[in-house]
């Protein structure tokens, strides 16, 4: 069975970039030990575009949604209802899935 890819597209504003990067990165190792999960990359653009991506790679359609319905759900709705909700820092987001058909790695010495 052939790994999936999600990528989720973000529209974020310039002045929110640092903002996103930010909240990426206190999120490392959150879903590094999620069963099925193999890649994780947040891609910043570099010129004529708003738009980040975030790449996962997974085992499986169902890790991810696994994922999806369990650790990443829990980080959304961590803080309670005292908690003062963050602004998201992307203003429009979209889901695209891929299967992996072909890849390749460097090739060894």
């Amino acid at each position: 069975m052939p790994s999936v890819v999600k990528i989720n597209v973000l529209t974020v504003p310039e002045e929110q970039r640092e903002v996103l990067e930010k909240r990426f990165a206190s999120r490392a190792g959150s879903v590094e030990g999620s069963d099925g999960f193999e890649w994780f990359e947040l891609l910043r653009p570099v010129e004529g575009t708003d738009t980040y991506l975030v790449y996962t790679r997974w085992r499986s359609e169902e890790d991810f949604q696994a994922w999806m319905e369990g650790p990443m759900k829990a980080a959304h709705q961590r803080g309670g209802e005292d908690a003062p909700q963050q602004k998201p820092a992307a203003s429009g987001s979209t889901l695209w899935s891929f299967e992996v058909v072909q890849q390749a790695a460097p090739k060894q010495g």
